[in-house]
């Protein structure tokens, strides 16, 4: 069975990809969002022409032949194709994707993701409090400093107010995980970690901006609180450098970012501690994670799922069903080969459409 055509259907945030075979199976996956539409352009020139004829099982080392660009436009590129891959092949098997990997559909626990920094502490307290009495969640992460904020905060004293603000409105038996999105040097870190650990704090994702390595290890030979991180990272020779530092407690490979499921399966194996994908909307990048987590023998103890509703990212909805949906702090991955999904059709007729087919 060989790759006959991949199809792109695109806009400027999202991107799914279809491929096809010569005996006419199909698969879908999605790239990375954000650019998506950048994103697609780079699969059909750099990407497909190394797929299409190659046997589905057994590609062609794609990145390495595109040698002068190993940066992260190839590996969100990449995702598309080989989450598409996988689909295929769990349809052809009359399997979801995770029992392929070995592991069974069943329901994953998730904390409820916040992206927001621009709400105030009492205002995100309350609406997590919410949350948590509609979908039973019991672990939520909360947005501290400022996203690259070289030491400072959202606004000053935000962070200081928000972790207690947090704590009284959940109480004491929900883990609470904060991300600093590469918010601090390792000084102010330590000290932020400090507070955190005050506060109970199980999780601190990207004290120190991501590519300093050797600052976000000295946090975390530091801290007590685990110290997560890796969502940017695309090289595996950097995931084998971070974790022969110890640089992080929790790995958190994104698979649309790190170039597919492949490549995050080689991350986990790669790993000497958990494994907790990000996943930080609702397009089928967080169903790509719960597959993972429901197969890797180094599953951490949730998968991301984002509470922003469709206003906040009026794209990550309507693109596949069924919809993630959380019961008591869970969600279900649905009965089904491949993704377990169906991608719905009046999404497709509104994304800009391009095809790169065998001659």
């Amino acid at each position: 069975m060989r790759v006959a055509e991949i199809e792109t259907f695109a806009t400027r945030e999202v991107a799914l990809v279809r491929v096809r075979t010569d005996d006419g199976a199909e698969g879908w996956g999605q790239v990375a969002p954000y650019n998506a539409d950048i994103t697609a352009t780079v699969l059909h020139r750099q990407v497909a022409p190394h797929a299409l004829g190659a046997d589905v099982d057994d590609l062609p080392p794609i990145l390495e032949r595109e040698h002068k660009f190993p940066g992260s436009y190839m590996c969100r590129a990449l995702s598309g194709l080989d989450t598409a891959l996988w689909d295929l092949r769990g349809k052809r098997e009359g399997k979801s994707v995770c029992e392929l990997l070995g592991g069974e559909p069943r329901p994953i626990r998730v904390y409820a993701s916040s992206m927001r920094r621009d709400i105030e502490p009492t205002e995100e307290a309350r609406r997590l409090a919410r949350l948590r009495e509609l979908h039973g969640f019991d672990a939520f992460k909360i947005r501290i400093g400022r996203e690259c904020g070289h030491d400072e905060d959202e606004w000053p004293g935000r962070t200081e107010a928000l972790l207690p603000a947090v704590r009284a409105a959940l109480g004491d038996d929900v883990d609470l995980l904060v991300d600093a999105n590469s918010c601090y040097t390792p000084g102010k870190a330590i000290d932020v970690g400090r507070l955190l650990e005050s506060y109970g704090v199980v999780h601190f994702e990207e004290p120190c901006p991501y590519w300093e390595l050797e600052w976000t290890a000295e946090v975390a030979a530091a801290l007590d609180v685990a110290v997560a991180g890796g969502e940017q990272d695309t090289s595996l020779a950097t995931w084998r450098r971070m974790f022969e530092l110890h640089a992080v407690d929790f790995a958190q490979p994104d698979v649309c970012y790190v170039g597919g499921l492949t490549r995050a399966l080689e991350v986990a194996r790669l790993a000497n501690v958990p494994i907790v994908p990000h996943s930080a909307n609702l397009t089928l990048v967080t169903v790509f994670a719960l597959h993972l987590l429901a197969a890797v023998p180094n599953a951490g103890p949730y998968a991301e799922l984002s509470i922003e509703p469709d206003e906040y990212y009026p794209w990550q909805s309507g693109i596949y069903e069924p919809a993630l949906v959380a019961r008591d702090g869970h969600v279900a991955i649905p009965d089904g080969p491949g993704w377990s999904v169906e991608i719905r059709r009046d999404w497709l007729s509104r994304a800009e459409r391009r095809r790169t087919g065998c001659r």
